[in-house]
This record gives structure tokens, sequence and C-alpha cells, in this order.
């Protein structure tokens, strides 16, 4: 059986099948990525506040001023 030469066609098409269906699955997941990215930094931002803040109240000084 004699093989047949491989074509730029053949070429185009099994690239295009490879980098269509890759191309398509990074679409369907770049949406949910995104809300956890979004979520996951807010959590850091809110974590650094309160964290900032604890270490903020330990380290201050209370002055009392009294009138004489």
């Amino acid at each position: 059986m004699p093989e047949l030469p491989i074509t730029r066609e053949d070429l185009e098409d099994g690239f295009r099948r490879t980098a269509g269906g890759a191309g398509e699955r990074m679409g369907e997941a770049r949406r949910p990525l995104l809300v956890v990215a979004v979520v996951a930094g807010g959590v850091l931002v809110a974590a650094a506040y309160l964290i900032g803040r604890r270490i903020g109240r330990t380290r201050s000084t209370i002055v009392e001023v009294r009138r004489i």
C-alpha cells in the first residue's frame, strides 16, 4: 500500500485541531480563574489590614493628659 505524501493542508488541519481545542478550553477556564484571583487578592488585602491594625495597637503608646 503506497503512503500518501503529507500536504500542507494536512499539517494546517492538524495544527488547527490541536491549537483550537486548547484555546477553547482556556476561554472556558479564564472566567473562574479571574474570580478566584480577585477573591484571593481581596482576602490578602483584608488580612494585611487586620494584621497591621493589630500590630499598630500593640506598638502605640496611649498618652493621658491631665489638667492640674
